[in-house]
């Protein structure tokens, strides 16, 4: 990839973002909204953007629970969301 996009990987599949995009843009722009379900089932997604709802929680290389709103992209990283709560 170039200087000028970065390689990340959503549920499986190859998205190109701009350097500096947060996980939760990326996985937006690649037309997921359903980021995790609550403990009764229902969809959820991001809300505030900054860290405070944790709604967008999500698997990053492996790593449950994280915010993605507060993450920027890296090359090759790999989210899935559905993730449910612990």
């Amino acid at each position: 990839m170039g200087p000028d996009r970065i390689r990340v990987t959503i549920d499986g599949t190859p998205v190109n973002v701009p350097p500096g995009t947060s996980v939760a843009a990326a996985t937006l722009s690649a037309g997921v909204t359903r980021f995790r379900d609550a403990v009764t089932g229902g969809p959820r997604g991001p809300l505030c953007g900054m860290g405070i709802c944790f709604e967008c929680l999500v698997t990053v290389n492996g790593r449950r629970g994280v915010r993605s709103c507060l993450l920027e992209c890296a090359e090759g990283m790999e989210v899935q969301t559905h993730d449910r709560p612990s």
